[in-house]
């Protein structure tokens, strides 16, 4: 077993020998067309499935102190899974064409106001739903750092959003045992963006229970305040003094109960971040460790948000089949701020005709010795 030191942790590669790799296999259907399950593998034996239904990720394989490896975020095993009926979870998914809320659904682009409609998504309409429930076209790169390049045309109209956009999500394993997320988009018209992925992380392993012990830290000195739906109202909250700071290591059951309105509401936490750095450089956005097995993840990013939910109501059946619950993981969500359509003051999501929508996430897979 090899054991390499880095900044106090430990990157540490399982016994068995495993070679850098991409393979597929067939998963079903959806909407008359095929879906795969993709496999991606490093040299240090980390393992990443993604299907492109959703262009979701069904599983994250990482060992921990022991060199044991274990699933840290929760998914499924069928795709029946994800497309039953009471599935409403968006586990592992990529959230499009703009993640999270705008107030009344409602924003304006050149004085023109439009309207995010879930009416034909509701009715499950193979052309107007969100990116989460299409399948995307799927390309290969095998290497030592395999790829999974997903593409997906997302026309004018769809869900009331303007211009015809052409989305690309790459998913690279690196040989640091990084999961490496690259999105790139571009419109026909103006319109406004926000991608993001909708992982559920328990570094215990996806059905060890809750993650209330788990250490969060967050690199933010302030949130964006939300009003009574949860909805920014453009003020920027420091965190310090609050239930919400997590600028250190904090188990994320500390103040879980707190009394903090929005806390209350959202049954936990639900809550977007502002950041700390430059956007559109690769920063430290969070870190979350299980100090019992030593698996920690660090996400990087170029957003300028990141939302932490912290899984506060009933799974769907399909989940809790699964064994997992209220508070068994936890969502970090790297992405723009919510409603910036609406609010001048925040980092704008605007997309002009023509220009390049790009981003980076990164999910940084270490052992604590």
């Amino acid at each position: 077993m090899k054991i390499v030191t880095l900044a106090g942790l430990m990157l540490l590669a399982i016994a068995l020998p495993a070679e850098a790799a991409i393979t597929v296999q067939a998963w079903g259907g959806v909407d008359a067309k095929g879906v795969d399950l993709f496999t991606l593998t490093n040299a240090r034996g980390m393992e990443a499935r993604i299907t492109n239904y959703g262009a979701v990720i069904t599983s994250i394989r990482v060992p921990g102190r022991d060199g044991k490896p274990a699933n840290v975020v929760q998914g499924f095993d069928r795709l029946e899974d994800y497309t039953s009926p009471d599935y409403h979870g968006r586990y592992g998914a990529i959230i499009g064409r703009f993640a999270n809320r705008i107030k009344d659904n409602t924003y304006q682009i050149n004085r023109v106001t439009y309207r995010v409609t879930r009416d034909a998504y509701i009715l499950k309409q193979a052309n107007n739903k969100p990116y989460d429930e299409r399948v995307w076209t799927a390309q290969t790169k095998d290497g030592d750092e395999p790829q999974l390049i997903l593409s997906l045309l997302d026309r004018s109209g769809t869900m009331g959003f303007p211009g015809t956009v052409r989305v690309q999500v790459t998913y690279t394993l690196t040989r640091n045992n990084v999961l490496r997320i690259g999105y790139r988009a571009i419109s026909d018209k103006p319109t406004i963006i926000s991608l993001t992925n909708h992982a559920y992380f328990n570094m215990a392993g996806d059905a060890s229970g809750p993650v209330l012990d788990q250490l969060l830290t967050v690199n933010a000195d302030a949130i964006t305040a939300v009003d009574e739906k949860n909805v920014p109202t453009g003020e920027i909250r420091p965190v310090a003094g609050t239930a919400f700071d997590f600028r250190k290591a904090t188990p994320i059951g500390a103040h879980i109960n707190d009394p903090d309105p929005a806390i209350q509401r959202a049954k936990g936490f639900d809550q977007n971040y502002a950041i700390n750095g430059a956007p559109g450089t690769l920063r430290l956005a969070a870190r979350l460790e299980d100090p019992k097995s030593g698996r920690v993840l660090e996400e990087w990013t170029t957003q300028v948000g990141l939302q932490v939910y912290s899984a506060n109501y009933s799974p769907p059946t399909v989940a809790a089949a699964k064994g997992y619950a209220v508070h068994s993981s936890v969502a970090l969500e790297a992405q723009g701020f919510p409603n910036a359509p609406n609010v001048p003051t925040f980092p704008s999501t605007f997309l002009a005709q023509g220009e390049a929508y790009s981003e980076t996430t990164e999910y940084r897979f270490l052992v604590k010795p």
